[in-house]
């Protein structure tokens, strides 16, 4: 490593992380804290409005710390040079040259580096949150999709063309839900808040005398019936939403087998909005990858962990790999 490099690494770093409608933006030390956050909304049919958002904000915040590069995560295909989306869910950004476009709008001459959020995320656990003593880590982040991050012996694992770690993906039954990709029966449609949400909504009809308090959450409407709110009613002892964080704990664990077979990684994070469920959801998380781990008895465990740092992983991880 180079003096410049190692200088680079001591500096703080702009952290951005891109929602559907909002940014969050902040200044990021090298210990992964904090200093100062901003958030902007944003309109996702407007690519240009979203880099001179970003742009305005990193300039303001620039003109009040030192900064050394600008990390920007964002969900979907981000290329292997790290500067342009390839593809987005939720953005219209078709091979959008992102990093120089913001590049181009900010004032300090510092390097902007692209990154799939999971991505940075999951590299955010790795260095300050619950895999910062391992070496081979994947994270999971449970949200309305399942996303993926995956370290090997320290180093985050991008592929060959960027679009590594798309877990979400691998087919775990054949012929099953339909998925957004393309395909049938990925883990995210079993793994997933979407997946607890509809099995939710499913037991409402063949259960309904165990559904009385997920529906009082959902204003007695099955339609309005979300994840937070089963979560809330597991953590409450409802027998029903218990059952049901249980099922999604279980597609977890199983899944993370199957990613274990090829990658024996020693430390699994759970991350994303179920993760508020603790143990209601990672006991049968651990049950599950137990009980579909191949040569159970005959080889270490992998531990399976909740995320620790929360909604401003994004943030922290874009920065620290932008810095590095």
């Amino acid at each position: 490593m180079t003096q410049t490099q190692m200088r680079n690494q001591d500096m703080h770093a702009i952290g951005v992380d891109i929602g559907g409608t909002k940014i969050a933006i902040g200044v990021v030390d090298a210990e992964g804290q904090i200093l100062e956050q901003v958030r902007v909304e944003t309109n996702p049919d407007d690519a240009a409005s979203i880099d001179r958002a970003i742009a305005d904000a990193s300039n303001a915040l620039a003109r009040r710390y030192e900064i050394g590069a600008i990390g920007v995560a964002a969900a979907g295909f981000v290329s292997s040079d790290r500067t342009t989306m390839a593809f987005a869910p939720n953005i219209d950004w078709r091979d959008y040259p992102l990093g120089s476009k913001i590049a181009e709008l900010v004032e300090a001459d510092v390097p902007v580096v692209v990154e799939n959020d999971a991505n940075a995320a999951g590299w955010a656990e790795f260095r300050f949150g619950a895999g910062r003593e391992a070496r081979d880590m994947l994270m999971l982040t449970i949200g309305t999709g399942l996303g993926g991050a995956i370290v090997v012996d320290g180093n985050l694992v991008r592929g060959r063309w960027g679009v590594a770690a798309e877990v979400g993906h691998m087919r775990v039954v054949p012929h099953g839900h339909y998925c957004g990709c393309g395909h049938e029966g990925c883990w995210e449609k079993y793994a997933s808040g979407s997946a607890l949400v509809r099995d939710a909504k499913a037991a409402v009809v063949a259960l309904p005398h165990l559904a009385d308090r997920i529906l009082e959450l959902a204003d007695g409407d099955r339609r309005k019936i979300t994840g937070p709110a089963i979560t809330r009613a597991a953590q409450e002892g409802d027998e029903l939403a218990v059952s049901l964080v249980a099922k999604l704990g279980r597609w977890i664990g199983e899944g993370a087998a199957s990613v274990a077979a090829l990658l024996d990684p020693e430390l699994v994070v759970v991350g994303g909005g179920v993760a508020a469920a603790g143990d209601l959801l990672l006991l049968p998380a651990r049950a599950g990858f137990e009980s579909a781990l191949s040569a159970l008895g005959h080889r270490p465990v992998a531990r399976i962990e909740l995320a620790e740092q929360g909604n401003e992983a994004g943030i922290v991880g874009a920065a620290d790999l932008a810095r590095r």
